[in-house]
């Protein structure tokens, strides 16, 4: 049974996604305020987090930034549908999905499916086959979602790894947001291309990590993203 932590100051809210998501036969686990939900994370990683961005006490993108440095278990942010830069910085700090309230419980529901089942992807199935893939001097490791630039691991979210994955397999074609998401985003109804950027955001920075010089995404204003460089075939 996945164990879901559902973190929001509003008491009413926790409870109507608790409901609905025990329903589905997950396990439920309430927070009022980040601080609570960050100690309890410490003694136990849930499966899955579900974040108010806005909440006294450490908010949801504070709270996600400290799950990065140790976790890549899915992150989902809850934020206002007005407020577009708090879903923008919440991607930015490392979350993989957002639903914007007011939210129906038939799409959180399936998004949580669908970030649980990127999280821990049966053998053989989803964006990877059982190969792995080599574009010049990057290498993605599908078996153990790994990826290496010039040698060197980098640790991207599942997420991610489909992103970077769909851009690797045609070094130099360029992939439009759209096609980005439905790589990242296989099983979703829902994928929002306006995330492309911030998840394109956090793959440089964090091949940027390993390799300061790093420039290997290139940005291809008006239509999205390429993989820059000589590229390799699946082997």
């Amino acid at each position: 049974m996945n164990r879901i932590a559902v973190v929001d100051d509003e008491k009413n809210i926790r409870e109507t996604i608790r409901l609905a998501l025990e329903r589905e036969g997950y396990a439920v686990e309430e927070y009022a305020n980040g601080e609570e939900a960050w100690a309890a994370f410490r003694r136990r990683w849930p499966d899955l987090a579900i974040l108010d961005i806005m909440m006294p006490r450490m908010d949801g993108m504070e709270l996600c930034r400290r799950v990065r440095a140790e976790s890549t278990m899915p992150i989902i942010f809850l934020s206002s549908r007005d407020d577009e830069l708090d879903r923008v910085l919440g991607l930015e700090s490392g979350g993989d999905d957002y639903v914007c309230k007011p939210f129906g419980m038939r799409e959180l529901t399936a998004r949580v499916r669908a970030a649980l089942r990127r999280a821990s992807p049966e053998p053989g199935t989803g964006v990877a086959a059982a190969y792995g893939l080599r574009a010049g001097r990057l290498e993605l490791d599908d078996e153990r979602y790994l990826v290496r630039w010039d040698g060197r691991e980098a640790a991207l979210t599942v997420t991610e790894f489909r992103m970077l994955w769909n851009l690797a397999e045609l070094p130099g074609a360029v992939r439009t947001r759209e096609q980005l998401m439905r790589a990242a985003f296989p099983e979703d109804a829902w994928p929002n291309d306006k995330a492309a950027d911030s998840h394109i955001k956090r793959i440089r920075a964090k091949l940027s990590a390993v390799d300061p010089g790093f420039d290997g995404i290139e940005t291809v204003y008006g239509l999205g993203y390429r993989l820059g460089g000589e590229g390799g075939r699946a082997r």
